[in-house]
């Protein structure tokens, strides 16, 4: 345990724990966006952010916000966000950690009787992760005014729609434009890496540059059905076959430009569908979803605009063929304001904690507050770099000091920002 850093430690880990202890027994840490368990959690939340002094609201997009107001009323909001809600059977530090880190800010300023000139904010975004609607960061993009109608209108297996989900969290679709902001003079963000770079490299904070930009293309490979015992093997049009090739020389391209010095680049194919996956038929179709991550934007269009004459090349020979090559998604990178990067930086190094820059692969609350205000996160260790898991693990000593710097950062702002 660190003894220099100005939030409390215990209580910062208590709360922690006490959050991640409401989870669906049966499946730990689980509290999904829109559940009951989820309700729970919210409720633990707003009483924390009342102990630390904040006035708790819900907007029209139900996030959780709690607000402390500044002398001077004309000036923006600091804001520290991140969110609650888990994936199943997820971890107890991804978000939770930079929402308690947000309140441990907020008991600090209480506890010393700081009064910022601007209003400090703590807000539980919700919905950060891929919800039951299949759509992520639905309160931040509410924030930024970029929660469509048809969005709102998709529905989840029982037939609820996304506009009825927010109205039953406490929001109000019917208004959901005051949720949008204007009033925001910066917003910050604290999130445990999710990988091994601090671990290995033994740094304190990192420093986030950019959100990586996310393309999600579906490719759809044909071929013809045969029977798999009386086929030769050269009259074959296997889409299997023809799939293997594809998935092959995406990972072996990828790993090229990974290298090339772009920033951060990564390529997956993580969703595969084989039809008529029986035993003894040749495969007549199989459809992949392709996910590539890149900080720098030029260089993931250069990464798709080559991708469907270099896969057509591979399958030579095999007799398949693609039929569907098309963008599902394409979110652009978001960048760090460079201003607020400054800051955290200098915020670690008065600290005593060691720092790193590093772009994030990972999608965030701040990528949609990034369109609306000047922007920025810091990482924290995670154990093994594992996440989105149960054995998910970052110490409470790290968890503090990603808190501290957030704390310092805060107090560099309200003198600083105009």
């Amino acid at each position: 345990m660190r003894t220099n850093l100005p939030v409390d430690e215990t209580r910062l880990w208590d709360d922690l724990m006490a959050l991640a202890a409401l989870t669906d027994p049966d499946h730990p840490w689980t509290r999904r966006a829109f559940s009951p368990m989820f309700l729970e959690g919210r409720a633990y939340v707003a009483d924390r952010m009342r102990e630390a002094g904040l006035a708790v609201r819900l907007d029209a997009a139900g996030n959780l916000i709690g607000r402390r107001e500044g002398r001077n009323e004309d000036a923006r909001a600091i804001v520290i966000g991140s969110h609650s809600d888990t994936v199943p059977d997820g971890g107890r530090f991804d978000g939770t950690a930079g929402v308690m880190a947000g309140i441990a800010v907020a008991r600090s300023l209480q506890r010393d009787g700081t009064k910022l000139d601007h209003a400090f904010e703590v807000i539980d975004c919700l919905a950060e992760e891929v919800s039951i609607f299949g759509l992520s960061c639905i309160g931040s993009r509410a924030v930024a005014g970029q929660l469509s109608e048809e969005q709102l209108n998709r529905s989840e297996p029982t037939g609820e729609i996304l506009a009825a989900a927010i109205d039953r969290m406490g929001g109000d679709v019917d208004n959901l434009d005051d949720a949008r902001r204007d009033d925001i003079a910066a917003y910050l963000e604290l999130h445990i890496e999710q990988g091994p770079v601090l671990a290995d490299q033994r740094r304190d904070i990192g420093i986030v540059t950019a959100i990586a930009g996310i393309t999600r293309i579906e490719i759809v490979v044909e071929g013809r059905a045969d029977h798999a015992g009386t086929t030769p093997m050269t009259l074959r049009q296997d889409a299997l076959a023809g799939a293997a090739a594809v998935v092959s020389v995406i990972a072996k391209d990828a790993r090229r430009r990974a290298a090339a010095g772009h920033g951060h680049f990564v390529a997956t194919i993580g969703e595969f569908r084989i039809e008529p996956n029986a035993a003894n038929v040749v495969p007549s179709r199989v459809t992949m979803l392709l996910d590539a991550r890149a900080e720098e934007r030029s260089f993931l269009e250069g990464f798709v605009a080559e991708l469907q004459p270099l896969l057509q090349r591979a399958m030579s020979g095999t007799g398949t063929r693609i039929t569907t090559f098309r963008v599902l998604s394409d979110a652009m990178p978001a960048l760090s304001d460079p201003g607020l990067l400054d800051v955290l930086e200098e915020a670690s190094a008065t600290l005593g904690l060691s720092s790193l820059r590093m772009a994030s692969g990972a999608g965030h609350d701040m990528a949609w507050f990034s369109r609306i205000a000047p922007a920025a996160m810091i990482f924290i260790p995670s154990k093994d770099g594992r996440s989105h898991t149960p054995d998910e693990w970052s110490e409470p000593g790290e968890i503090a000091a990603g808190a501290a710097v957030l704390y310092e950062a805060v107090l560099r702002l309200d003198k600083t920002l105009r």
